[in-house]
C-alpha cells in the first residue's frame, strides 16, 4: 500500500498527501531552478528530513534516560552543487535549551545522531555536519 500520493499542480508545484493522516505538503521548485519558492523545496524536505530524522531519535532516547530536551531547536542549512544538481552537504545545527545537562546526558543524546533512518539512507557522498550546541 503506498504511503503518499503526489499530484502534479502545474507550474512546477506539487502536493503531496500522506495517506494515513490526510495531511498535506505542498512544494515548489526553487527559485535558482525555475521556480517560484513560495513552500518547501523537494530538495528542502530532504534536509528538513535529515533534521527532524535525527531529532526524533535524540528525542526517543531522551525519553527512555529520563533527559528533558523540549524546546531543542534544530537549524537546517543546505548546500547545494551542480554538474549534476545535487545537494552537496547539509548542516544540521542542535540548540539545546539551558537545562544543566551532565556530560553524561550530552553524550547519551548525541550518541545516537547519525544512526537513524535518514542519515543511514543517504548517499555516503551527501556530506551531513552535525553540530550541538549547549
Amino acid at each position: 500500500m503506498a504511503t503518499i500520493k503526489t499530484i502534479y499542480l502545474g507550474e512546477l508545484r506539487t502536493e503531496n498527501e500522506h495517506l494515513q493522516s490526510g495531511n498535506k505538503v505542498i512544494t515548489d521548485a526553487p527559485t535558482d531552478n525555475q521556480g517560484k519558492g513560495e513552500f518547501f523545496s523537494p530538495t528542502d524536505l530532504l534536509a528538513t528530513s535529515l533534521g527532524s530524522c535525527i531529532m526524533t531519535i535524540m528525542g526517543i532516547k531522551a525519553r527512555d534516560n529520563n533527559i528533558d530536551i523540549e524546546g531543542t531547536e534544530v537549524e537546517v542549512t543546505k548546500i547545494m552543487a551542480s554538474n549534476p544538481r545535487r545537494v552537496a552537504e547539509v548542516m544540521v545545527e542542535f540548540k539545546f535549551p539551558n537545562k544543566g545537562y551532565s556530560d553524561e546526558e550530552k553524550k547519551l543524546v548525541e550518541s545516537v545522531a547519525g544512526i537513524s533512518p535518514v542519515p543511514l539512507s543517504l548517499h555516503p557522498d551527501l556530506k551531513q555536519t552535525i553540530l550541538f550546541k549547549w
